[in-house]
């Protein structure tokens, strides 16, 4: 595991599921973690606040601040980016985690759910890759990582969830496009999306808890997916959309069976905008 003692990563989103697993694994390997989040007080839907992870940050050897945030206020984004560069020095990773779904085509949402989720997904990863750049710029090593899928235009995938597609969508086009753009300052700019669904308060909700976990993976995969991909060498890898298992494969890990939510369980679910 390689060290990421001094480094800090910025994480929108991260009071649970995927967000909290990247925010363990980075604490693990001692880094400094911001969990910039919106949930201060947990309810009986919601479990885990930008409090409890810190404390579990702290618990696994990183350093943690945690910041109350809501990705769709440009001020509290770039008041954000501040605090977080001047509490640790700067900033060398931000993960575009924060997100909202909405499993519907256009007749079936409603405008307000509609707003929601391009200025969740799309939108946010715009002002903070804009306001983390200052920081990006005077780090050795800085990477941009958004949770958002390959850009897949099967009439399938467009047809049922066309408005959800175009904000996760948006999320990996403006990376991509970022990769190119940050290039020449040495920023890597890449994607990650889950090969099969991932055990979260989103996806139970949206999907039903009974027969998800039967058919997806812990949100750890993700994790040290997310880890394999930050942490390779400067300019290494740049301007790609991987799914938790390439990224995984590319460091030589291809059994992936420990993930399962259920042990020895292999029909697993695919996730969405994958064929």
């Amino acid at each position: 595991m390689s060290n990421m003692q001094g480094k800090t990563i910025f994480i929108t989103g991260g009071s649970r599921g995927i967000g909290r697993a990247i925010a363990l694994k980075a604490a693990q390997a001692g880094a400094n973690v911001v969990i910039a989040a919106k949930t201060e007080v947990e309810t009986a839907k919601l479990t885990g606040t930008i409090y409890s992870v810190a404390e579990e940050i702290d618990a696994a050897g990183g350093k943690a601040l945690p910041i109350l945030l809501d990705v769709r206020d440009e001020q509290q984004i770039h008041a954000a980016m501040q605090q977080a560069a001047r509490n640790f020095g700067g900033i060398d990773v931000l993960i575009n985690n924060a997100g909202a779904i909405a499993l519907t085509g256009v007749e079936a949402t409603s405008l307000k759910q509609y707003d929601l989720i391009q200025t969740i997904n799309h939108r946010a990863t715009f002002i903070c890759a804009q306001a983390a750049l200052p920081y990006l710029k005077q780090a050795q090593h800085p990477h941009i990582l958004s949770l958002s899928p390959p850009v897949n235009m099967s009439p399938k995938w467009l047809g049922m969830l066309s408005p959800y597609a175009l904000s996760k969508y948006g999320m990996t086009i403006l990376t991509l496009g970022m990769a190119e753009e940050f290039q020449h300052y040495g920023i890597s700019c890449n994607t990650l999306w889950p090969e099969t669904y991932i055990a979260t308060a989103a996806v139970s909700k949206n999907l039903g808890e009974e027969n998800t976990l039967q058919v997806s993976r812990k949100p750890e995969i993700m994790a040290d997916a997310a880890y394999a991909i930050y942490t390779t060498a400067k300019g290494e890898l740049t301007g790609q959309s991987l799914t938790d298992e390439q990224a995984l494969a590319r460091i030589g890990i291809t059994d992936f069976s420990k993930y399962a939510c259920v042990d020895g369980h292999t029909q697993l679910q695919k996730d969405f905008f994958l064929d």
